[in-house]
């Protein structure tokens, strides 16, 4: 079997590092609207008439970019021993998180609409690396304990 280009092991703990603040950030935003101040962007546009302020924080933005590095980094390095089973297991909870994930997005077009719609598929971009992650180290987990 062709080994697969994966990420040296150290950068698992470091997305797993990257994990914990950034999802605390965009819980912190998510419900209780939070922003960091210094991530604010003010500019002021000239119409015909008055004058616009358009005003941003880019909180969000940088919840979302950082939870998406430190699952990738998560997912998509190796582990201490990386061998084929590793790798079939990999590739089997890959496969069996995106058809989750799409039953999952399937059920939720048919049951969600308006506005909600919206949080639906934002909260679906982290869906599919979360329930690889999940499964992957579920498959590990009892491939280890069967072979204890």
């Amino acid at each position: 079997m062709k080994k697969l280009p994966l990420l040296p092991h150290i950068y698992q703990r470091v997305g797993f590092l990257l994990f914990i603040p950034f999802l605390f950030l965009g819980i912190a935003y998510a419900g209780w609207d939070y922003e960091i101040p210094w991530l604010s962007y003010s500019k002021q546009v000239q119409q015909i008439s008055d004058q616009i302020f358009s005003n941003h924080n880019f909180t969000d933005e940088l919840a979302a970019v950082g939870l998406i590095v430190s699952l990738l980094l998560i997912s998509f390095s190796k582990e201490k021993i990386e061998d084929e089973a590793i790798q079939f297991f990999r590739l089997a909870s890959l496969q069996w998180a995106v058809l989750v994930n799409y039953m999952i997005l399937i059920l939720c077009v048919i049951l969600v609409y308006g506005s909600g719609f919206l949080s639906v598929i934002l909260y679906n971009m982290f869906t599919i690396l979360i329930i690889f992650i999940v499964r992957f180290r579920f498959v590990l987990f009892q491939h280890n304990k069967s072979n204890a």
